[in-house]
């Protein structure tokens, strides 16, 4: 049942975490994902597969006209969106953007534009999309709340906001949260990331919640901005 977070307002897009979660910086993330680009569908492709293909089924539902997605990688997702939307794609890392050209040129006719940005400070206009998507990003930004600000200023009100990450808590996955925390700069993500300070602490609407991946070791969350 969609329900709306109690913990902050419209005028204040940010709410303050109650912990400061593993520091990421901006350049740990594009030297670990420039290190990861000729790599990344393999050792990330497949095992994150699944939380990717539905993320790209509740867009399709959907059918928004103007997509951004954030973080587009190598364009796992592109060939997966609406043939009729206009998807614009952001990323930090030049290398992985680089592949994820390479599979937009693969997709003639499609609307599909690439930029390298940083996230947290978006060159886009107020309510430039009707749908915004981040899979596996918000937990690898350096300032999350700084983030959703950005995401929620270009995402037009009422549109949608698809987040697929993973979270802290889950049984199945404790140890290797537990193993990646003190790394978090040098694997480019962190593990320690509570689902109430990152998406229940704002006043969106939570629409649904979805484990998916292996043993639920990801979230599909789906959000009214």
């Amino acid at each position: 049942m969609a329900h709306r977070a109690n913990l902050a307002t419209r005028n204040l897009p940010s709410a303050r975490p109650s912990h400061s979660p593993t520091q990421v910086t901006l350049d740990s993330v594009r030297r670990t994902y420039g290190r990861y680009a000729p790599w990344y569908d393999w050792i990330f492709g497949a095992v994150l597969e699944p939380g990717r293909r539905r993320l790209t089924r509740a867009v399709c539902e959907l059918q928004p006209h103007r997509i951004l997605e954030v973080g587009v990688g190598t364009g796992l997702t592109l060939a997966r969106y609406p043939a009729s939307a206009r998807v614009t794609g952001i990323d930090v890392s030049q290398e992985m953007l680089a592949r994820a050209q390479q599979r937009a040129a693969r997709l003639p006719g499609r609307k599909i534009a690439l930029h390298a940005m940083d996230a947290e400070q978006m060159g886009f206009a107020d309510n430039s999309f009707d749908c915004v998507v981040l899979p596996y990003v918000l937990s690898v930004t350096p300032h999350p709340a700084q983030l959703v600000a950005e995401l929620r200023r270009v995402c037009r009100p009422g549109g949608a906001i698809l987040i697929l990450n993973h979270f802290s808590g889950s049984r199945f996955w404790w140890w290797l949260e537990r193993c990646v925390t003190s790394i978090a700069d040098r694997v480019g993500f962190r593990s320690d990331f509570s689902f109430e300070d990152h998406v229940l602490a704002y006043d969106w609407e939570v629409q649904s919640v979805r484990p998916v991946n292996l043993l639920g070791l990801s979230k599909l969350v789906m959000l009214r901005n």
